[in-house]
């Protein structure tokens, strides 16, 4: 029989089509954008019958429609581990999107191991970044000798790039900086980031987290990997979770200079034994759809120019947001206004120590979008 002599080609192919159905059907239906691409309705990111998620910054539109297609191709493949050809090949698919060399891509969400690589390289050192804010680099370096040095945000809540630049010590390993910044949702000025980043990489590795700039219509033009491909020592983190929608996959990459790219790579960072098939697939496929993505960041520019609108007719006030969510001055103790919500069917992020009476809520979809501001009125009428 088919079953004990190998894999019935027919079964295969059966499989197959049942696959593509079953991953593509969320996707199925579309939304048409002015631009005339589309985005997927996808479903709400939320368990049935229970709260509407915008506590993680994660996308409601879903990822392209090329993924469930790429995903359910790539099913078969499950059983076997990701060759190095099929590594490579994403590999140079970034690099031609981004203009660095192939050998400069590290895939992978690399944030915590890069923090370990250098620290351990470096027996120890210091790592500058902005408090509050995303820590996972300065945390995973800890363990190994690192010492974290934190900047506060400046007063409108942006990276203070003066007081990060005098931050930097004779034993700084890596300069952090999300740009846009998390949580506050602000992003530099552009020039004056140029300028930062490049004084800052003359004494010391500049790591910039983009994984919200991709929301900005400039994000190419704004990207610090310029500064990679000038040589400097400089490099670029970019998450698939956030506007590509490929959270629940875990998949990213690094653009580094080619000697931290070789020191990482000694180390397993980013090899294809990190990979999974799907979320290969996925990635690889998402990246082909700049379309899906520029009607993705259209949709959550129109919902964010929603939310300033209440935000300024209520008086309330707001950081400047850049990407998917807002970060909101409520006047009251953020467990108060959490659970408030909560009660409303609203789940939103954590607090973010020293600003306890702020509330950091993602952007959905337009439904999402119009309970959750319902909710905070009520909340905080």
């Amino acid at each position: 029989m088919a079953g004990e002599q190998g894999f019935d080609p027919g079964r295969r192919a059966w499989l197959a089509r049942g696959a593509t159905a079953a991953v593509a059907a969320p996707l199925a239906t579309l939304l048409p954008l002015a631009s005339g691409s589309a985005v997927a309705k996808a479903p709400s990111p939320k368990a049935s019958n229970g709260p509407i998620r915008l506590d993680l910054n994660e996308s409601s539109y879903g990822p392209s429609p090329k993924v469930a297609a790429a995903i359910a191709q790539a099913l078969p493949l499950a059983p076997r581990y990701v060759s190095v050809e099929q590594g490579d090949a994403l590999a140079a698919q970034i690099a031609a999107l981004e203009g660095v060399a192939p050998e400069q891509v590290i895939i992978g969400e690399v944030l915590e191991p890069l923090g370990q690589h250098l620290a351990l390289a470096g027996g120890g050192g210091s790592f500058v970044y902005s408090v509050p804010g995303y820590d996972a680099l300065v945390k995973a370096a800890a363990p190994f000798g690192g010492k974290a040095i934190e900047v506060p945000l400046d007063a409108g809540l942006y990276n203070d790039l003066p007081a990060l630049l005098a931050a930097i010590q004779p034993d700084t390993r890596a300069l952090f900086v999300v740009n846009p910044h998390n949580p506050s949702g602000t992003i530099s000025p552009a020039a004056a980031f140029d300028a930062f980043v490049e004084a800052a990489s003359a004494r010391t590795l500049v790591i910039v987290d983009e994984a919200y700039l991709d929301y900005q219509p400039d994000a190419a033009a704004r990207s610090a990997v310029r500064h990679l491909r000038q040589g400097r020592n400089v490099a670029v983190f970019r998450t698939l979770g956030k506007i590509h929608a490929l959270a629940g996959l875990q998949i990213g990459y690094a653009l580094v200079p080619r000697d931290l790219a070789d020191a990482l790579r000694k180390r397993g960072v980013g090899g294809s034994h990190g990979f999974n098939q799907l979320s290969i697939a996925a990635a690889s496929a998402s990246l082909a759809d700049p379309a899906y993505i520029a009607g993705v960041r259209e949709r959550v520019a129109r919902e964010r120019t929603a939310w300033l609108a209440l935000l300024r007719e209520r008086g309330w006030r707001y950081a400047e947001p850049a990407g998917n969510f807002v970060f909101i001055d409520t006047g009251r103790p953020h467990a108060e206004v959490a659970a408030g919500l909560l009660a409303h069917g609203v789940r939103i992020g954590r607090s973010f120590a020293p600003y306890d009476n702020w509330v950091r809520i993602t952007i959905g979809t337009p439904a999402e979008n119009v309970q959750a501001r319902a909710a905070l009125v009520a909340v905080l009428a």
